[in-house]
């Protein structure tokens, strides 16, 4: 007997959450590469390993070869600079790769441009004083000096940089030749995933609707007496509305699951904030007073910690 096998092509049907993802936002990856002009010595390891009668294992030096020169740190604590940045205008989606909503695509490049101007000015200053801070380590190595670990300044140079990688939000399209049984189980697995994706991002915009309110809230509070009897009012930060005013405009094309009680924070604290200026809230307890109701109303109203499916 001849037994004939049927060919089964399917396409997994890509999650609706997933299309508003690919359609929304970017998948972005910031790498700053620098040097960190540190190495182990395995000589001076050994021996101090040996004077205090240790296994050759049970420790390592690592030599700083530039003695913490101040202009190389300032490359270094850049870098952080950097990723702190990527932390506040992105979500997570995987590892290092960061999720960009559109609506902030034209904001993200320009401060990323400017970023790079930044560290490229570091990268100058430190460059020009190479030479005489390799002189001067020589003077704080002592014996442990070896001008064989100091790259030529072109070579130095070359170690450090700032690069984007920017992508499409993967859609995943499968079309495979496979059993039906698996192309469900696949199916399943891929919605569950991108809706984990969806839910965390949409649970982290909305913990920094709420953190950033309740910084406003508690900056619009009445004066205190503190404890040297003084009556003080909580400072307000430009930096603050600056904050409150851009989460809401990337919520407001970026709210995926179109969770109306989002929106509605979101609305409420936008206006809140319409017309008031820095110097209204600082110098108008009237317009302070105004503002503090309106957040505290959206804050007790809004419980961000459920899911937004």
């Amino acid at each position: 007997a001849t037994t004939s096998t049927k060919e089964i092509t399917m396409e997994l049907t890509k999650p609706k959450h997933l299309i508003s993802l690919a359609t929304s936002a970017v998948v972005v990856h910031v790498e700053v590469n620098v040097w960190t002009a540190t190495r182990q010595d395995k000589q001076i390891s050994n021996e101090v390993t040996t004077a205090k009668r240790a296994s050759a294992d049970a420790g390592k030096f690592t030599q700083n070869l530039l003695a913490n020169s101040p202009e190389h740190k300032a490359l270094l604590n850049y870098r952080q600079t950097v990723y702190n940045w990527l932390q506040r205008c992105t979500f997570d989606w995987s590892g290092a790769a960061r999720l960009l909503p559109t609506v902030r695509m034209e904001q993200f490049m320009t401060e990323l441009s400017q970023h790079k101007t930044a560290f490229q000015k570091l990268l100058d200053d430190f460059t020009a004083k190479y030479p005489s801070i390799v002189s001067d380590a020589a003077f704080k190595q002592g014996d442990m000096f070896d001008r064989s670990a100091y790259p030529d300044v072109q070579d130095v140079e070359r170690k450090f940089r700032i690069r984007e990688f920017i992508s499409a939000v993967p859609e995943n399209d499968f079309r495979n030749s496979i059993s039906g049984v698996l192309a469900d189980d696949l199916a399943q697995h891929y919605q569950r995933q991108t809706q984990a994706i969806v839910n965390d991002v949409m649970s982290d915009a909305a913990g920094r609707l709420v953190t950033i309110a309740e910084r406003i809230s508690s900056a619009c509070s009445e004066a205190e007496a503190s404890e040297d009897g003084k009556v003080r009012r909580k400072k307000i930060y430009e930096n603050t509305i600056n904050n409150a005013r851009d989460i809401c405009a990337v919520l407001k094309e970026f709210n995926l699951t179109d969770n109306d009680e989002l929106e509605g924070a979101r609305a409420q604290l936008e206006t809140a904030l319409r017309d008031v200026t820095l110097e209204d809230l600082r110098e108008s307890s009237y317009i302070r007073s105004r503002v503090k109701d309106s957040v505290d109303d959206m804050l007790s109203k809004f419980k961000p910690l459920r899911s937004f499916a």
